[in-house]
């Protein structure tokens, strides 16, 4: 069982508090560069699809909006690694600091 006191004290430790904002503001800002992006280009295709229905070139088969769709799917993999990326190293570091007891 895990002490509630520890619990709270670490709740409360000033280190805690600096890991959680960051952790939030970059969920923050991820979020933002999936959302705006998928949003803006579901506004494109309902309000102006004869933008994504441009031809890439003369005769070509196929359509700007396959290649803008395909890199809004690997931007959120992108997106999704650095979060990776970040949680792995930074954030995990900083917790076992927090609970070890040396950043206060």
């Amino acid at each position: 069982m895990v002490d509630s006191t520890a619990h709270d004290d670490v709740r409360r430790s000033p280190a805690f508090e600096r890991l959680v904002a960051r952790r939030r503001r970059l969920v923050a800002w991820l979020t933002l560069g999936t959302l705006l992006p998928y949003y803006a280009f579901v506004f494109i295709a309902g309000f102006s699809p004869q933008v994504l229905a441009t031809r890439l070139y003369p005769g070509s088969a196929i359509t700007i909006g396959w290649p803008v769709g395909a890199m809004l799917i690997l931007g959120t993999w992108v997106l999704t690694g650095i979060y990776i990326r970040r949680a792995n190293g930074e954030f995990d570091q900083l917790t076992a600091r927090i609970l070890a007891g040396g950043a206060q």
